[in-house]
This record gives C-alpha cells, structure tokens and sequence, in this order.
C-alpha cells in the first residue's frame, strides 16, 4: 500500500495497542494517520474462528465510514475470514442487514444509523471486545451525543474504547470518563493545535467582493485542489454554480444531496476531475482526500475551533498545504483567536492585482507547454502540412499566436479589473461616518434605518435574524420594529449599535447594497433608501397623496357614470 515508515501517530499508538489491553485517547490532527493506528491493532486482535461481530468503529460521516471500511480491507486483504461491513444512512437498511448476517466480524458505522439498527434488533453488539471512536470531537459536534451514549450502552463492559480526536473539549473529556477505565492518553503535537505543515493566510476585503477575490485566489494559483468552505447550504450552492458558470471545474456537497449525488461528486473530486469542491463543515467532516493544496475559508467558521478542522484538511501525511480566509473588516478579530488556539501566525497577503494574475497563468501555461508529452507517432503524419500553412510566420510571431489562443480571455477579463484590497483606515472612516450620529433614547436604545421594506417582502424574524448572523459573539436587545414600504427603522441596544453597522458594512442583499446607519429624519431616511434601491428597485411606491387622490379619482368615475346613465332613462 506504500507505507515505507510509520507516522508519529502510528509509532506512539501501534506498539501500545499491541502488547496491552487497555481503553486509549489519542489526540492528532486529521490526516495523521490515526486510521492505521487503529485499523492494524484491531485486526490482529481478531478471533475469526466465529462471525460474531468483534469491532465497531464510530465515525461522523458516511464519507469517513466508507474511507475506513476500505482502508480495513486492504489491510485484512489477508486475513482469513475478516469481514469489514460499512453501516451508514442514506443507504438500504435492509441491505446492510443482510450483510452484517453474513457474518461481520468489523462494521464501521455512523451513530444514527448503527442506533437505528440496534432498535430494530438487526444487529447484536454483546460480544464487542473493541470499540473506537474516530473523530470524537466531530461527532459530537454534529449532535450525535445521544445516539453514541445509546450504542456504548449497547457494548460490554469488559471491551476496549479507543478514542481518536483531534481536540479534546469537555463533551469529549465526558465521553472517555463516562465510557472509559483508567485510558492511556497520547497526544501527538500540541493538543488543539493546527497541523503544523499548514501555511495559515488571509486576504482582507470588503463582504461584497467575496466571490471576486474568490476567483482571483483560484486563477493565481493555476494548479489548485481545494475545498471551500462555506457557512451555509444555500451559500454552498450559490457559490459552487457561480463558479461553474464562470468556467471553473467546480462543485457542491451539503447535506440536502441524496447519497448517489454525494458520491458522484466525490468521485470526481477524489479523480481530480473537479479542481474546488465547495461544501458546508458538516458535508465535509471526515473527507479523506490527498493531495489538496489549498483550504479556502469563504466565510470563518462561527466556532473558532471548526477552523482546526478545516485547515487539517490539507498537508496530510507529511505534505504542505496552504488555509487561506477571505474576510472583511469586521470578521478581522477572529484571526487573533484563531491564532491563539493553533499557536500559528497567520500572513496578510494582498489579493492579487489582475496584472499578477495574468503573469502567473501566462508562465503557468509556458510550463505545461515544456513539459507536455509529445507522441510523435501520431503527430508527425500531420506535421508536413502544418508547417506548410504557417511557414509564412516566423518563430515569435508563431509563439505569441500560440499562447494568445488561450490567454486572450484572462487579458480581456482582468484589463480593467479593480482592486479588491481594503484600505482599513478608509474603510474604518467610513464605518465611523456612519455610526457617529446614532441616537440614543432614555432606556439606552438606539434607533436605525435599515433600507429593507415590505417591497422586499421582510419580516421581523427575518431581520432578527440576519443581525443574530451577523452579530455571533453577543447577546444584543432587540426593540421595537417598525416596518416602512422602502425602508425600517429598528430600535437597538445602544452599546451595540456600532457594532452592527460595522457588521453590515459592505454587504448585500439580492445584488444591491445594503444600507444600515443612524435614523435620521423620515424623509431623508426614505430619500437614502430610494437611493440604493435605485439600480434595483422594482415600481416606485405612490405617497399618501398618490393614493389618496387616486381613491377620489375612482370615487369620481363611478358618480360621473351613475349620472350618465340616469340621463339616458329619463331620456328613455
């Protein structure tokens, strides 16, 4: 399989699970190895002169679960009478149970699915001698704490718990004091630390040039694999079809994908057929991909800690990788956290001008052009008349036509292409212009004009909503909501007030940009929304007048027309 020396994981963990019967927590970064560290020992250990099930391995995904249960049967590819069984939803139940009464001396599983077998009495965990737990912190992350407390309830007493994570917070710390006797615990680097072959970067900008710097990072960096990670579904998905529309070799994985869809993409992806897979933290939990060069954080996770996941994403097995976040101003604090807890300083880089972009791809295509691989077999038949139709042209003039066939397109895209690097004291100003003339009421409100109304059909949940999303790390009291037809006015807790506008700086909604600032007069607050609203508004709304005199207008209509035809009876 290619294995020429053990990991540091695997020299700490292999000759302990060895030669002694004993519970284990092994905390290591993602791509450690940790698979091998258990795998190995809990085949040996095997008694195959039965098929009851000897092995359960718990893991967050179906993605992990499948990687596992591959990985085992090539280990045991010659071991007698080792049968590995995968259990994992969003696929037949009944065919897993049929499976597992084949005899199923391993099954690697996801807890609610194991769970659901258990009640359903498809699968008998009593003579269990190992379990292990993959990626604890993750899957109790995931809201399986239920379900792992009901399955481990399930096994004997007597067996063995291995527990591998790459954090240890409190519910983990539970788990091995509730489920475990007296573990051996090895940590391999720093406990909660950043792997430490990772680079960790970031690229400042304002929220509304997200996707742009985006694709600059992906276009300077011809060769990227990556995955991206995004907060939400929804943003997943908007992500991913914007960059296949733009040309990219790119797609999405979120949980509302059936499993044949999840597959099909990760099948490509692990093909390199897809170069960017963008995808939620919980679709991507638990992904064994090598190789990857890059983990682009499109939004920080709201959980600094998840950023440990993610970035462990890439330089796997002793290789490098590159973590990049994109953020704006007010995401900024979060990289002095994030740094605290992987014990690594991250670099600002500027996003590249499309000047650099447009050098890197035109070196980039010279390289693969002296490296590719010329058959000359099959070329040289049609050589004869190729040079006869451009011998017209000589050398230089027949290399710049060359590369222009492909190059062309990121001259024209990135001729006038503006500059995406946040000029923080600018962008601080304006914060500032925005916020100095908030009002504050006696009970320490403050009011705020956000230019969002019934036009655009919003709702108080909803703008609850989006500055709870916005606004993460406090708790902000949030008053009266008054809701116009082009704009709203929102009452705040005052110290927060700030805050909020510079939460909102720079964002969007439906393509337009939103405005949320002080409350001024009515009037001028309805002329600021009718302003942004401008390149997007939809019909403009009638005052009260408009209204009012259009009301009389039909009222007069209907009179005029009941005169006329008592006119033609009497004329009748």
């Amino acid at each position: 399989m290619g294995f020429e020396k053990p990991m540091p994981v695997q020299e700490e963990v292999l000759p302990v699970l060895l030669t002694q019967d004993t519970d284990l927590v092994a905390l290591a970064q993602t791509g450690t190895g940790k698979t091998a560290a258990f795998g190995l020992p809990a085949i040996q250990r095997l008694d195959t002169s039965d098929q009851t099930t000897e092995v359960l391995i718990l893991s967050p995904t179906r993605e992990l679960c499948l990687q596992i249960a591959k990985d085992l049967k090539q280990y045991s590819k010659y071991v007698e009478e080792c049968s590995v069984v995968a259990v994992y939803g969003g696929a037949s139940i009944e065919l897993q149970k049929k499976d597992i009464k084949k005899g199923a001396k391993i099954i690697v599983a996801t807890p609610g699915r194991i769970h659901d077998m258990i009640r359903r009495r498809y699968v008998d965990l009593s003579q269990v001698k190992v379990v292990v737990l993959d990626e604890a912190d993750e899957m109790l992350d995931m809201g399986f704490k239920n379900d792992l407390d009901a399955v481990l309830e399930q096994t004997p007493d007597t067996k063995n718990t291995w527990l591998f994570s790459a954090t240890m917070p409190d519910e983990v710390a539970r788990i091995a004091k509730g489920y475990m006797n007296n573990p051996r615990e090895i940590t391999v680097g720093t406990r909660n630390s950043g792997a430490q072959n990772v680079k960790h970067c970031y690229y400042l900008v304002q929220a509304k040039d997200r996707y742009l710097a985006l694709k600059r990072i992906a276009d300077y960096n011809p060769n990227i694999y990556a995955i991206i990670f995004c907060r939400t579904r929804t943003e997943t998905q908007e992500v991913a079809t914007a960059l296949i529309r733009d040309g990219y070799n790119a797609d999405a994985l979120h949980g509302d994908l059936s499993q044949p869809q999840r597959d099909h993409v990760m099948n490509r992806f692990r093909c390199k057929n897809l170069q960017m897979l963008v995808a939620t933290d919980v679709a991507a939990r638990g992904l064994d991909v090598s190789n990857l060069t890059h983990v682009i954080n499109y939004n920080l996770p709201d959980e600094i800690e998840v950023y440990t996941h993610r970035s462990g994403r890439t330089g796997r097995a002793d290789k490098t990788g590159i973590s990049i976040a994109i953020v704006n101003l007010r995401e900024k604090h979060k990289i002095k956290k994030i740094e605290a807890i992987i014990k690594k300083k991250f670099e600002q880089l500027p996003v590249p001008t499309g000047m650099e972009v447009c050098q890197k791809q035109f070196f980039n295509m010279i390289h693969r052009l002296e490296h590719v691989d010329v058959n000359y077999d099959e070329i040289n038949p049609y050589i004869g008349e190729v040079v006869k139709q451009l011998e017209w042209m000589d050398k230089e003039e027949l290399i710049r036509r060359f590369v222009s066939i492909e190059f062309n397109r990121f001259l024209e895209y990135y001729r006038n292409a503006p500059d995406l690097n946040v000029k923080e004291k600018e962008e601080r100003k304006s914060i500032e212009k925005k916020a100095k003339n908030t009002v504050h009421d006696d009970s320490g409100m403050a009011r705020l004009m956000i230019n969002l109304g019934y036009k655009d059909k919003i709702q108080p949940q909803r703008l609850i909503g989006m500055i709870n999303d916005r606004c993460r790390d406090t708790k902000i009291k949030i008053g009266k909501i008054d809701i116009s037809e082009l704009f709203t006015y929102i009452d705040v807790d005052g110290n927060y007030a700030n805050d909020i506008i510079e939460a909102f700086h720079g964002e969007t909604y439906r393509g337009r940009p939103l405005i949320v600032q002080a409350a001024k007069s009515k009037r001028k607050d309805k002329d600021e929304a009718r302003k942004a609203n401008r390149d997007n508004r939809r019909k403009p709304s009638r005052d009260f007048d408009d209204n009012h005199n259009r009301r009389n207008h039909k009222h007069d209509k209907k009179t005029e027309n009941k005169n006329r035809d008592d006119r033609k009876k009497r004329r009748r």
